[in-house]
C-alpha cells in the first residue's frame, strides 16, 4: 500500500527546502545519481499496470499497449541510457587552450544546476514527466513537477509513488489548476523546462523572466509529412497514419498536415480509406482507439472540422464511425482543398484530423513548409537520395524523421526540442545532461608562465609583447 501523503507545504516552502538541500550538497556524486535514476526505474516498472490504468481512465480510453510502447519503453530506454553514460559525462572535460596561454590548461567542469521545474501536459504524462526528470537527477540536481489537472487519477497516483520512492527535497509531485501551474513558473528555479502549446509558452517564458529563469519551451505547431514524387506511396500513408492516429493525434509530434503530389492526391486518399480499417476495424467498438482527453477538447475538433467544410473544404471520413460525444471518440478524417486562412491549418490540429495539400514540384512543397513557421518535426517519404537530401537541407524543423514518423524522438542520441515557434532548447540524453548542467569553464595556470609580463608600467617590453600578441 502506499502510503497517505503529508498535508502539502505551500509551493514557496517546498522549494525554499529543496534549494537549501541542492546548496548544501552541491555535486552528488556517481553513486547517489545511480541510485535514483535506479529507484525511478523500479518505480515505473513495478507500478505500469497501474500507471496504464490510470491514464486509461484519464483519457476514458486508451490502450495499455499505446502507454506500453510510447510512455513506459522509452522512458525506461531513458534512464537506462543515463545509467549506462551517465558517470562519463559527468568527468571534467579538456578544452583547448590558446597557444600564448601554454602550458597552462584549460577544461570544463559539468555542474549541478540546483532545483529544476518541470511543467508536464496531459497527453503523455508519464513520458513528458520522466524525460526531463532522468536528465535533471542525472546531472545531480533536484526537481519538482507539476503535472496537468487534465489528468487527475495519474497525478494522483505518480506523486503518490514519487513520495514513496524519493525524499521531499529530492523530487516533489505538485498537483493543482491552471493557477497552481502559475504560481509554480514564478518560482526562482534554476532551470525551467515546459511541454505544452505556444500560446501558454509565451506565458511561461513572461513568468520566468520575472527571476531571469532559463527556459526550455518544448512547444508544438503544424509538423508537415512530405510525400515526394519517388515515394513509395502505400509505405507512406500507412507511416503517416500511425503516427497520427496513436493517441487520437494527441500528439505534439504528430503530422498536423501532409502534402502529396497533385497526381497522386486520389491514390492517396483511396489508400488512406484502406489503411485505416486495416489499424482499426470496426471502430465504433475497438478498443486500440484512444478518446479525445476532454469535452472542451473533443468540442474544438468538431469546431474546426466545421469551419473548415464551411470554408468549402472538402471532409473524408476514414471509417464509418460516428462521432461519440460520450465518449469523446472522434473517428480520423481527411481534409482537402483547405483554406490556407482555415483555423485547421493556421493552429495544431492535436487529434485525428490530416489536411491533405497537392504539390506540383517537391521546390514547391518546399516553399510551402518555409513560408510557415518551424515545426517540432517534420516527415519526408522518397526513395530517393536528392530528394530527402533536398527536403533536409532546405527546412528548418525541431527534428526528422526519414521514410517513418516520431521515432526521432525515441532516439536518446538525438537532442530532442524545437526551433522558432515550436520551441527553444534540447534535453534528452547528453542533451539533457548538458541542458540541466553548468558546463563551467576553468583555466588552470602553470606554476612556470609568462603573465607577469602583461602588466603596468607599460614600457617598451609591454609594446614588444603586445606586437606579438597582435599581429
Amino acid at each position: 500500500m502506499i502510503r497517505e501523503l503529508p498535508a502539502t507545504p505551500s509551493l514557496s516552502s517546498q522549494f525554499d527546502a529543496m534549494r537549501a538541500a541542492s546548496r548544501h550538497d552541491q555535486y552528488p556524486d556517481w553513486s547517489v545519481r545511480a541510485d535514483r535514476l535506479r529507484r525511478l526505474r523500479a518505480l515505473v516498472l513495478d507500478h505500469q499496470p497501474a500507471l496504464a490504468e490510470a491514464i486509461d481512465a484519464d483519457f476514458t480510453q486508451r490502450p495499455r499497449q499505446e502507454t506500453a510502447l510510447l510512455e513506459v519503453f522509452p522512458s525506461i530506454a531513458g534512464i537506462d541510457d543515463a545509467l549506462r553514460h551517465g558517470k562519463r559525462w559527468m568527468r571534467p572535460r579538456r578544452a583547448h587552450t590558446g597557444l600564448w596561454f601554454l602550458p597552462g590548461r584549460s577544461r570544463l567542469v559539468p555542474q549541478p544546476l540546483g532545483v529544476i521545474g518541470i511543467v508536464v501536459p496531459w497527453n503523455y504524462p508519464l513520458y513528458l514527466a520522466m524525460g526531463p526528470l532522468v536528465g535533471a537527477l542525472v546531472a545531480g540536481n533536484r526537481a519538482m513537477i507539476k503535472l496537468s489537472e487534465y489528468t487527475p487519477r495519474f497525478a494522483a497516483l505518480f506523486e503518490a509513488l514519487i513520495h514513496r520512492a524519493f525524499a521531499p527535497d529530492e523530487v516533489a509531485v505538485i498537483n493543482g489548476d491552471a493557477d497552481v501551474a502559475r504560481q509554480f513558473c514564478t518560482l526562482p528555479f534554476d532551470h525551467l523546462l515546459f511541454t505544452g502549446s505556444t500560446a501558454v509558452g509565451h506565458e511561461v517564458m513572461r513568468a520566468a523572466a520575472t527571476h531571469l529563469t532559463p527556459v526550455t519551451l518544448e512547444l508544438g505547431g503544424k509538423s508537415p509529412a512530405i510525400i515526394g514524387p519517388d515515394a513509395d506511396l502505400e509505405h507512406a500513408v500507412e507511416r503517416i497514419l500511425v503516427g497520427k492516429l496513436v493517441n487520437a493525434g494527441q500528439t505534439c509530434i504528430a503530422p498536423d498536415y501532409v502534402l502529396v503530389p497533385n497526381a497522386q492526391r486520389e491514390r492517396f486518399v483511396h489508400a488512406a480509406v484502406r489503411c485505416v480499417a486495416r489499424l482499426y476495424p470496426d471502430l465504433a467498438r475497438n478498443g486500440d482507439y484512444t478518446s479525445i482527453i476532454s469535452a472542451r477538447h473533443f468540442a474544438r475538433l468538431q469546431s474546426m472540422v466545421s469551419a473548415a467544410e464551411a470554408a468549402g473544404a472538402q471532409r473524408v471520413a476514414l471509417s464509418d464511425a460516428a462521432p461519440d460525444a460520450q465518449a469523446r471518440r472522434f473517428p480520423p478524417e481527411l481534409l482537402l482543398d483547405v483554406p490556407d486562412d482555415a483555423m485547421a491549418m493556421q493552429e495544431e490540429i492535436f487529434g485525428p484530423v490530416l489536411p491533405v495539400v497537392g504539390y506540383d514540384t517537391l521546390d514547391a512543397a518546399i516553399g510551402y513548409v518555409n513560408a510557415r513557421p518551424r515545426p517540432l518535426a517534420l516527415y519526408v517519404f522518397d526513395r530517393r537520395r536528392a530528394h530527402v537530401d533536398a527536403v533536409t537541407q532546405q527546412t528548418v524543423a525541431g527534428g526528422v524523421t526519414v521514410n517513418d514518423t516520431l521515432f526521432h524522438i525515441a532516439q536518446d542520441d538525438l537532442p530532442f526540442g524545437g526551433v522558432g515557434a515550436s520551441g527553444m532548447g534540447v534535453y534528452h540524453g547528453a542533451a539533457g545532461f548538458e541542458t540541466f548542467s553548468k558546463l563551467k569553464p576553468v583555466f588552470l595556470q602553470a606554476r612556470l608562465n609568462g603573465a607577469g609580463l602583461l602588466k603596468p608600467p607599460y614600457g617598451k617590453r609591454f609594446e614588444a609583447m603586445l606586437k606579438l600578441l597582435i599581429r
